[in-house]
């Protein structure tokens, strides 16, 4: 597991949720999985049209 993980809290609209979950467990993955592969996306989407998003680097 990388050990440079976030924990973060997401509040978010109990059916709406519901319903992502569902479509996790269609997709074969955990929420949290899905919430990362949706972010993944969107990044690259963004940096594709506004070029890399500068970051710091892991300490």
């Amino acid at each position: 597991m990388d050990d440079i993980l976030l924990r973060y809290t997401l509040r978010v609209n109990r059916r709406l949720f519901q319903k992502f979950r569902y479509i996790a467990e269609a997709e074969g993955r955990s929420a949290n999985k899905e919430i990362e592969q949706y972010l993944k996306r969107r990044v690259a989407v963004y940096e594709k049209e506004h070029g890399e998003i500068p970051v710091e680097p892991e300490s």
